[in-house]
């Protein structure tokens, strides 16, 4: 017997003595198991107490797109166009390949992933490179999957409802595949949709030992899956998601409206390989038809990036495109928390195990029925109405009384007053919402930015110097920070909130999504609600991100102890 299938086998027979509860978890540990072998590399496993943040690698080759090339992948077949007839301007070189998305708006490139666990204070520890797969090669040590180079909003991370596992969204494609995020998945084809080709769209759960285990959904065809948990306590088995679909035109088709916004799946109980996923389950919905307003582009409503459980509710935050509110969710299993659209969760509210109910008959004119309310408090003006936009992402309860939701800022790159126009923004950064116990609501009391610089430009090691002369537009291409996007935090002994963030940037690159970015950290005082006080409190850079990586989730290793304010 080897020595990791002793420790799966100790394993088991701990969670046994658990009693029947842990079904589903014995089932998650046997499946690992059947996945991986012993070849794990110099990685020795994640220690409770550490920060993990997800990171992403180009593979950095010319000829990953050849000059010339039809773009988007098979568009000639579609009844989109494509982008050029001379085809791309720019071949796969790091980072003047993202050129090529201003003549292609689906532009990408799958690219590996690493994991890399830090200490609190940024310390690297180790790192796991996250199974890959390509003509040439396919991983021993589990599942593969990638991410896109360069979507911004993927790869957010979160521990499972037990905090045993690690929970992300990814594709199940071999690296180096172009416009994968904005392409079909296998049973949602958009035939208007110009990316001629389909990808699975895929979860990963990623044990303490770093054991790969994918799920793989016909969900977010067009677009991206941004975040997903796991929910394993008293006996549930399934996954929650958020997302994005849809690439295509109106009326799109009932694979479209079916995988948008939040989904719930089953883990698989079979290797990728084998997997042969059904139509979209979804979990959720909002129109903003339920604050009055006409109907705009269906399925676009629920346009989702942050997800996040805090006491056995579902939240989820919008923070882009023309349809909807940018704004923060949560899900309503009573049917009676927002009658008009805002609210707030009931008490005795439960995590959801099965999909939500529709009628076929009516989804295309209708869409998916409503049981999600913006959080009362938050902002509830439909975009196409709204005089200032904020652009939440991330979103962490301190406690109940106190959350901080992450803004990426506007990504304003439209002339030569970009650094000064993300300085200026007063949604962007951290933002530090309190809950009034008498008004029963939630109200903005600061939002953190000292420290982070904000359209401060910065420079990367073998980055480019000047402007990209490349596009319509030239730029500088040095990256400035020009919010946050996903975030964790814990309460400290000593009264204050320690917030960890990936950073957005703003640059005159092809994609500002493919800058090298980084992780910072704030420490706020968590009773104080005076902007005063608040502005002394100074972010910290804790990493930077070299030339062609970008980073994009953080969370807290698998194992770490769940908060108080959570139990």
């Amino acid at each position: 017997m080897t020595q990791h299938e002793k420790s799966v086998r100790a394993r088991v027979v701990r969670l046994r003595s658990r009693g029947p509860s842990v079904v589903a978890a014995l089932a998650l540990v046997g499946a690992l198991a059947a996945f991986v072998s012993d070849d794990e590399g110099d990685f020795t496993g994640f220690q409770p107490g550490n920060l993990v943040v997800s990171r992403s690698v180009y593979d950095n080759a010319a000829s990953i797109v050849r000059v010339g090339t039809i773009l988007p992948p098979g568009c000639a077949t579609t009844q989109g166009s494509c982008a050029a007839p001379s085809g791309a301007p720019d071949d796969g070189t790091y980072p003047t390949v993202w050129n090529n998305n201003q003549y292609d708006g689906s532009f990408g490139v799958t690219s590996k992933i690493v994991l890399d666990q830090l200490t609190p204070s940024g310390r690297q520890i180790n790192s796991l490179e996250v199974p890959s797969s390509s003509e040439r090669r396919v991983p021993r040590n589990g599942d593969p999957i990638v991410t896109s180079f360069s979507s911004k909003s993927e790869l957010a991370l979160n521990l499972s409802t037990d905090r045993a596992y690690l929970t992300f969204m990814g594709y199940a494609a071999p690296i180096d595949t172009l416009d994968a995020s904005n392409a079909n998945t296998p049973l949602a084809v958009d035939p208007t949709n110009p990316v001629g080709e389909n990808v699975d769209r895929a979860v990963a759960i990623v044990d303490r030992a770093g054991h790969v285990r994918v799920t793989k959904t016909n969900a977010y065809s067009g677009n991206n899956g941004r975040a997903a948990i796991l929910n394993n306590r008293a006996g549930a088995n399934v996954i929650y998601t958020a997302g994005n679909a849809g690439n295509g035109a109106n009326p799109q088709p009932t694979g479209i409206l079916l995988g948008a916004g939040t989904q719930i799946m089953t883990p698989a109980d079979r290797k990728e390989s084998e997997q042969t996923p059904g139509l979209p389950t979804p979990l959720g919905s909002f129109s903003i038809t339920l604050l009055g307003s006409k109907p705009d582009k269906i399925g676009k409503d629920d346009n989702f990036r942050g997800l996040t459980i805090f006491q056995n509710v579902l939240f989820y935050s919008k923070g882009s495109g023309g349809n909807g509110v940018n704004t923060v969710y949560f899900l309503d299993v009573t049917g009676k928390a927002c009658p008009k659209g805002v609210g707030l969760p009931a008490s005795s509210a439960t995590l959801p195990t099965t999909a939500l109910v529709y009628n076929s008959a009516i989804l295309a004119d209708s869409g998916l029925p409503s049981n999600m309310c913006i959080l009362a408090g938050f902002p509830a003006t439909p975009n196409n109405k709204a005089k200032v936009l904020a652009f939440p992402f991330g979103i962490w309860f301190a406690n109940a009384t106190t959350l901080y939701v992450a803004d990426e800022g506007d990504g304003y790159a439209g002339g030569t007053d970009l650094y000064t126009h993300a300085a200026g923004q007063t949604t962007a950064g951290l933002e530090k919402w309190v809950f009034n116990t008498t008004r029963q609501t939630w109200g903005l009391a600061y939002t953190l930015q000292t420290g982070l610089g904000l359209g401060v430009p910065y420079t990367i090691p073998g980055y480019p110097t000047g402007n990209n002369t490349g596009v319509k537009t030239p730029l500088p291409w040095a990256p400035a920070t020009d919010g946050l996007r996903n975030i964790t935090g814990r309460v400290n002994d000593d009264g204050t909130a320690t917030i960890w963030g990936i950073t957005s940037t703003v640059s005159g690159s092809g994609d500002q999504g493919a800058d090298p970015n980084g992780l910072v950290m704030v420490r706020d005082v968590l009773g104080n609600a005076d902007a005063t006080v608040a502005a002394a409190e100074q972010f910290r850079l804790v990493r930077r991100a070299r030339l062609g990586e970008v980073l994009r989730g953080v969370s807290f290793t698998p194992g770490t102890a769940q908060p108080d304010a959570e139990r």
